[in-house]
């Protein structure tokens, strides 16, 4: 009996139990294999700058001539000479002229004209330091030169005001402040001006003398001696701006 209640139940059973769907499987094929890439190498051209192009047009080829090879041309050694002479210069007027420390040595250089002629202040009258800011002259073995002395000083690029007394000249010093400090440098860049003018008178003399030797030279060798020539002023014009450069520190401090 119970199995035919079973019979009878089996279509709704049926019915509501869910029929299990069979999932198909899946079948993993194998991945190709893809070769890897290949880094070419770069090629590319690297092309000169505008500032390394400037750079490159501003720098000349020196030139360097021996100058046993042309002394029957002209002698460069007295070219070098005369230029070196020109600085010399240069540095004895920063030493007399542009000192900030007061020192009896501070007025030798000045020039003291007479009627017997030129002649150094330190020839004609004993100089001495009665303090930091006063300077005395004694003028008793020359004291027909008092007034000339006297002139020359006032006439100085230091800015002094001699008083006389007699046959004693009382020379007071200025104060260092920074207006006379500005003044001397100014006076360094005269004296600057002025050896670079001798300079440039030098190099063209020597231009003028080489240009009367010309025959028989050729034109490039004429040619390499003024290139030659040209350097050596550049090279102590550069000195000249080094010294200026090293004097304006100084005085300003």
């Amino acid at each position: 009996m119970a199995l035919s209640h079973l019979s009878l139940l089996r279509p709704v059973l049926c019915r509501f139990v869910p029929s299990v769907v069979r999932t198909p499987l899946v079948t993993c094929s194998r991945v190709p294999f893809l070769p890897r890439p290949v880094v070419l190498p770069n090629y590319a051209r690297h092309y000169a700058t505008k500032k390394s192009k400037a750079k490159a047009k501003g720098q000349t080829a020196k030139v360097n001539i021996k100058a046993a090879l042309v002394d029957d041309i002209i002698s460069l050694e007295e070219v070098k000479e005369d230029m070196a002479a020109v600085l010399t210069t240069l540095k004895e007027d920063f030493s007399r002229n542009l000192s900030i420390r007061t020192s009896p040595g501070a007025l030798d250089h000045i020039i003291v004209t007479t009627k017997d002629g030129k002649f150094p202040l330190n020839q004609l009258g004993q100089i001495s330091m009665k303090s930091p800011q006063l300077l005395v002259v004694n003028m008793t073995g020359f004291p027909e030169a008092t007034a000339a002395v006297t002139r020359a000083l006032q006439d100085s690029s230091m800015g002094l005001n001699p008083d006389v007394e007699g046959t004693i000249i009382r020379v007071p010093v200025p104060m260092v402040t920074r207006e006379h400090r500005e003044n001397l440098v100014k006076l360094a860049k005269q004296f600057c001006n002025k050896a670079k003018d001798l300079l440039r008178r030098v190099r063209s003399n020597t231009i003028s003398q080489l240009k009367k030797s010309k025959e028989g030279v050729s034109d490039d060798t004429i040619h390499l001696i003024e290139k030659q020539v040209q350097q050596m002023a550049d090279s102590y014009v550069a000195d000249i701006d080094k010294q200026l450069a090293t004097k304006t520190k100084e005085l300003l401090g």
